[in-house]
């Protein structure tokens, strides 16, 4: 049950992480920009780009066991539902 309970949980974290790429691509792929009104407003507009996770480490760590406690409870519940 264990064993199962991580593979649930890392499947839901591959299926989020997977639809977040994709929302960005989507974005990504749809934004037009408007120069137009860009160009009047220039002092306001960055020129480097920083890559930053302002989410801690242990936050991932926690996020998997949560998420398989919650997934080893819906089994185990699962489990004797059908007994």
């Amino acid at each position: 049950m264990i064993l199962q309970a991580m593979i649930g949980s890392i499947s839901i974290h591959a299926i989020y992480v997977v639809v977040m790429m994709l929302v960005g691509y989507i974005k990504t792929k749809n934004y037009k920009s408007d120069i137009e009104n860009a160009w009047g407003m220039v002092e306001n507009l960055q020129n480097e780009v920083e890559f930053v996770s302002d989410t801690p480490n242990h936050f991932y760590v926690l996020s998997f066991l949560g998420v398989s406690v919650i997934c080893g409870i819906v089994i185990l519940s699962y489990e004797k539902l059908m007994n």
